[in-house]
């Protein structure tokens, strides 16, 4: 997702504000930012935006270069139309340079609008469909700024004109020198208003507001918002209907969300799961029971996610019959919605996200709702659009994730899913013990005795272009979320196998050298398991063992204590540090894998 930042105040250093702002969304990936600043009237500029913007990572840039302001925006972002250049990052201006706008998502009818405007004269400078905005509200601007003196503001008229001739989900924020306010809209992409003292803020993402205010307003889809210095007024952008902020008091701390003493964010987060298990397995039992109720009295449960909430869900239809005794569907959000049609409208839609941004999740969620199924969320974000939509959010309490690649996100999840089930058959207590043993358990992976065996496993493992993890029942699921920590960060094609699976396809690609990793906990699988680890060790696999107790088919052994159910957290937890260990030693940046996003929030 591309970061946006926006700041109107009385301070004259919004360019400086807005950079740091951006700073602070570097998390989510891109490939070029830029900042757009309307100069203030005593640097004689103010007849037009000044903008400065390039290709790469902010590094150590400033816009020392640019005029002092009061009002100015920012945006890093994902190249989706045109090329990673100058000229293609945002913010894109109009003709006379006194309009910009920064945009998430895509345009897809901006050929049609494109093709019109240059009937009309404009000149385009960049490749994206993100700068037919700019010019259209610049062509709406001149039929708005000759009405009567009692129409609504031509500038925010303009931009409300613009953004219902949109196709397509996006977000967007627009500036001009005429008009000292920021005005927003939002269908699809994530927006977030921030309410200060004499100046306020836009953002992408809560997280980046914390160090000026924690209260905000999420806009809804089809919300306009017109940011001033003193007011933040919010409309229905369709309809022009004044709508009432429903301000929101953010729970993150500022702390959370940096990195402190670690080199990375990752590895922060990944130390963080210790005390956040603790944490939730501390917490009053109350929403678990009363989850548990609903999910009993359904006809059907369908547990959802993507990535690595999609393997979160796929472990839940683990966790939920063998703790709880009830079978649950579960899916990819990508991949279920041709299901929703047939799903009993009497049925439970249960959806799994940290950000709850992600298009594909809230696309199938609102065709699941229309068709009449309750919405269940367990989410990081609370106010996120995913948490506004459900008709019962409870948050996971994982804090801030900055991290692209998500690790305590998923160990929440699981941590919550142990204790609903457990709840489901009457033994919350139960699951709040095997929670406390979990945090236990990830406590001596972290330890140093575990990191040193996963530092010196990646300095072996570093050069291999393949890797294989097999893993049984619930250790399936295990086994695909450490193969996609492993890809997604290091780069090294990484493949979960059923271990099952090995001898009808997989087992041809194992030679001579190939890393296995095994996941083999101390279940009824185990036997089979093992079994699994020697076929692949007779064609010469180097295998890796991640389990209770050493056996002699490990070639390497990483030692889990042995915790049920929840064992599945200590053994994800193994894969997590080994995967950001590999990066290390492979030169790569943990936080910030290339091509990836933290929510993908374009289809």
């Amino acid at each position: 997702m591309c970061g946006i930042f926006g700041y109107i105040g009385k301070k004259k250093t919004a360019p400086e504000i807005v950079l740091a702002g951006l700073k602070a969304l570097e998390y989510r990936g891109y490939d070029s930012w830029g900042v757009a600043v309307v100069p203030a009237v005593s640097e004689k500029l103010e007849h037009r935006i000044v903008v400065k913007k390039k290709a790469g990572k902010i590094g150590n840039a400033s816009v020392s270069d640019l005029p002092k302001g009061t009002l100015a925006f920012g945006h890093t972002r994902w190249a989706t139309h045109g090329g990673v250049t100058d000229q293609n990052a945002h913010p894109h201006l109009d003709c006379t340079k006194t309009i910009a706008i920064i945009h998430n998502g895509i345009v897809e009818n901006y050929e049609e609008i494109k093709t019109e405007l240059l009937k009309k004269g404009h000149r385009f400078v960049s490749e994206t469909d993100t700068e037919v905005i700019a010019h259209l509200v610049e062509e709406y601007l001149k039929r708005f700024s000759v009405l009567p003196r009692d129409a609504a503001p031509a500038f925010s008229k303009a931009v409300q004109a613009a953004f219902n001739d949109l196709e397509g989900l996006n977000a967007i924020i627009v500036i001009n020198t005429k008009a000292h306010e920021m005005v927003a809209a939002r269908n699809g992409s994530p927006l977030v208003v921030g309410f200060g003292q004499g100046e306020n803020y836009l953002a992408s993402d809560p997280a980046a507001l914390l160090p000026h205010t924690k209260q905000v307003h999420f806009l809804d889809d089809d919300e306009m918002a017109v940011v001033s210095t003193s007011d933040i007024h919010i409309f229905n952008a369709r309809t022009g209907v004044r709508i009432r902020p429903k301000k929101q008091l953010l729970t993150w701390t500022t702390h959370e969300a940096e990195k402190g003493k670690f080199p990375y964010y990752m590895l922060k987060e990944m130390h963080e799961q210790p005390g956040m298990l603790s944490e939730i397995a501390a917490e009053s039992p109350e929403q678990s029971i009363a989850l548990a109720k609903l999910l009993n009295n359904a006809s059907r449960v369908y547990m959802v996610g993507s990535g690595t909430s999609g393997h979160a869900a796929r472990a839940a239809s683990y966790i939920f019959t063998h703790v709880a005794g009830r079978l649950i569907n579960w899916g990819i959000a990508s991949e279920i919605d041709h299901r929703i049609d047939v799903m009993p409208r009497d049925g439970i839609f249960v959806a799994l996200y940290q950000s709850g941004e992600t298009m594909d999740l809230l696309e199938v969620v609102k065709k699941a709702k229309d068709r009449g199924l309750k919405i269940l969320a367990l989410v990081n974000v609370v106010g996120s659009s995913l948490w506004r939509m459900a008709d019962l959010a409870i948050p996971i309490g994982a804090g801030p994730e900055k991290a692209v690649a998500s690790t305590k996100a998923f160990i929440a999840k699981i941590a919550h899913l142990l204790l609903i089930a457990s709840a489901m058959n009457g033994r919350v207590k139960e699951g709040q013990r095997v929670v406390a043993q979990a945090a236990k358990a990830a406590r001596e992976v972290c330890a140093g005795a575990s990191t040193d065996r996963l530092r010196t496993l990646a300095k072996r493992l570093k050069n291999h272009e393949h890797i294989f993890v097999i893993g049984r029942g619930i250790s399936y699921s295990t086994a695909l979320e450490s193969a996609l920590k492993i890809k997604e960060i290091s780069y090294i094609h990484a493949e979960g196998v059923a271990a099952g699976e090995l001898k009808h396809g997989p087992l041809a690609l194992v030679t001579k050298g190939t890393p296995c990793i095994v996941f083999a906990p101390n279940d009824a699988h185990y036997p089979s398991t093992l079994a699994n680890a020697m076929e692949m060790k007779a064609r010469g696999g180097y295998i890796i063992g991640i389990s209770h107790k050493n056996d002699e088919v490990f070639d390497a052994y990483i030692p889990v204590a042995d915790i049920g159910e929840a064992t599945i957290i200590p053994n994800v937890m193994v894969a997590q540090l080994l995967a950001y260990y590999l990066t290390l030693e492979r030169g790569y940046d943990p936080d910030m894998p290339r091509n990836l996003a933290k929510s993908v929030t374009v289809k």
